[in-house]
This record gives C-alpha cells, structure tokens and sequence, in this order.
C-alpha cells in the first residue's frame, strides 16, 4: 500500500489499460464547493435542532411544514455552491474511459451540474419532490408551505433517503454489480465506514480491482487499499486526468 500525495504511476496505468472505473464520492468533495455536511448544517437558526429532528418520516408526520422550511434553506444554501475542480476531473475522466460508474453519497446534484451523467445517488437528490404517498418523483408548486402530489393530493416531500429509510433498491443493485465488475476503484472524499456504501470497496478488492482511497486524512480502509492518497480531491484528481491526458 502506498500512501502519499503524488498520483502513483501503476494507477495511471491501469486507468490507461481500464475497461471499467468505478468511482464512489462523499461529502469531502462537495465540502470543497463550501457544501456544509449534513450536521455541520445545524447551526444558526437551525443550530437547536438535531439531525435526527429534521430527517425522519415521524419528522415529517409531526411537522411538514416545520421540515419544508428546513429543506428549503438547505436548497438555496447548495444552490448556490458550484461544482468544484474535482467534479470537473471527474467529468472529464468519464471521456477518456470505456466506461465510468459514478456512485455518490452526497444530495447535491453537484455531479451532474459538473457534467457527468448518469449519476448513481444513493441518498436521492436535495432538488427532487417526491410524493409522500406513492414515492414517485413529481412536478409540483411550491406556493404553499406544504407543496401538494398534483397526482393524488397527497404531500409531498423532498428526494432525499432520510434516518430509518432504505436505500434505493435500484441504486444499490447497480452500485454492487458495478463494483463487482470494474477493475479500478476510486473512494474520493467518504470515510468509508458507513454501510452498505463501505462495502463496495471490499467488493472492488475480492474481484481483484485496483483500489483506491483520496482523502486528505486517513479512513479504516487506509491500510487495505492498493493506494491510498493523501490529497483533496480538488487537487488529486485534476493532476490526475491531466496526467491521462498528456
């Protein structure tokens, strides 16, 4: 296992003879567009509740109109962020290989902003209103406290997995298929301890891929993976698509 800043040489190898990357994201990277994580969101006017008080289904039973303010806020804070020169190499990486898997842990649409597509969200989009009854995706007003399904009348709620809620079945099935299949994974900004997204990682190793830790301070997966780099992702991954490129 190395373990430094520079961009070792194998890796850039293997992403030259690579079939498959697969690339697994946290919050590290949109922390780098000023994107708060999640609990570190809390605080002014907000800084009274807890997480757990504005993320739950029962949250969101007791008090829409108390949790559509807070998402809100959350909107216009991330709407303002703008996709980060790590988002950009990322990008820019998915034209220079066969095939590129994006899975990322974070809500804030900040990939695809960048311009990668299709985008594996594991935890939803912050962007997207769901109807509370059916689940679907939907086109609503928000002129209301409470915006309204024009389907079936029901309320509707914001895109995002919330404490107590599975994962998309969807997501999760491409994410380990992927995982299962690429020859070079990449963790980028996650502490890879939080499941079932740390155990891709374990998945990329028994199918035998690269792998790949970029994170400016060292996880529990540090001493497992094939390489581990000491760098923020805004600075690792340009110097490493520039390299491909030359």
């Amino acid at each position: 296992m190395a373990d430094a800043g520079a961009i070792p040489a194998e890796l850039l190898d293997a992403l030259r003879e690579t079939r498959h990357v697969c690339i697994l994201t946290g919050a590290g990277i949109s922390a780098e567009s000023g994107v708060p994580t999640f609990r570190d969101a809390h605080s002014g006017l907000w800084a009274r509740y807890r997480p757990e008080d504005l993320a739950t289904t029962e949250a969101f039973l007791n008090d829409p109109a108390l949790i559509w303010r807070w998402y809100r806020w959350r909107r216009r804070l991330v709407a303002s962020a703008q996709p980060n020169a790590g988002h950009q190499a990322l990008a820019r990486l998915a034209e220079l290989v066969p095939r590129m898997t994006l899975i990322t842990q974070n809500v804030d649409g900040l990939h695809q902003r960048a311009g990668t597509q299709d985008v594996i969200e594991f935890h939803g989009n912050l962007f997207v209103d769901r109807c509370f009854l059916e689940g679907c995706a939907v086109d609503c007003s928000h002129d209301t406290d409470v915006p309204i399904c024009p389907g079936c009348g029901s309320k509707v709620r914001p895109g995002v997995v919330w404490f107590g809620e599975q994962i998309p079945a969807t997501a999760l099935d491409l994410s380990f298929r992927a995982a299962a299949d690429c020859d070079v994974f990449l963790s980028v900004g996650t502490s890879a301890v939080v499941q079932p997204a740390a155990g891709l990682i374990q998945i990329a190793r028994e199918a035998s891929a690269m792998t790949v830790e970029i994170n400016p301070n060292p996880t529990d997966f540090a001493d497992r993976v094939d390489f581990a780099i000491r760098a923020s992702a805004g600075t690792a991954l340009p110097e490493l698509v520039d390299s491909l490129e030359v």
